[in-house]
């Protein structure tokens, strides 16, 4: 049991950090008041988990030990949705609805795609 929670804390670390660092893009770049670094690590989030989901039913590559450190411990870590409600509640809260509805609508449609583009990758291989 520890070294399991060691495995998914290691990958839980990168994926925080390398999550903290792309939403830094929220500082840089105005895509219709959305945050746009929390859109692209969601969109990248759901695409990587698709795509090791797909492996991992096709495949004895990744043992359960790289599961739970790629899928439970990096990608858990990286995305999140709670960042993605408070941004939600923030732009409510500035009366900006027209970007909550795009916000939204674009973080859950993009991600059903990247998830299912990521899964329907590995049939390639």
């Amino acid at each position: 049991m520890l070294k399991n929670l060691l495995i998914i804390g290691s990958g839980g670390f990168l994926g925080s950090v390398a999550r903290y660092l792309v939403s830094q893009l929220n500082l840089t770049v105005n895509f219709h008041s959305i945050p746009a670094g929390t859109l692209l690590v969601n969109i990248t989030g759901c695409l990587v988990i698709g795509f090791l989901t797909g492996i991992a039913e096709k495949s004895l590559i990744l043992t359960p030990e790289w599961r739970l450190f790629l899928m439970v411990g990096l990608c858990g870590g990286f995305t999140t949705f709670s960042a993605f409600a408070n941004e939600n509640l923030m732009l409510i809260h500035n009366g900006q609805m027209m970007a909550v509805l795009l916000y939204t609508g674009l973080s859950i449609f993009l991600g059903f795609v990247a998830v299912y583009l990521g899964y329907t990758l590995t049939n390639l291989f």
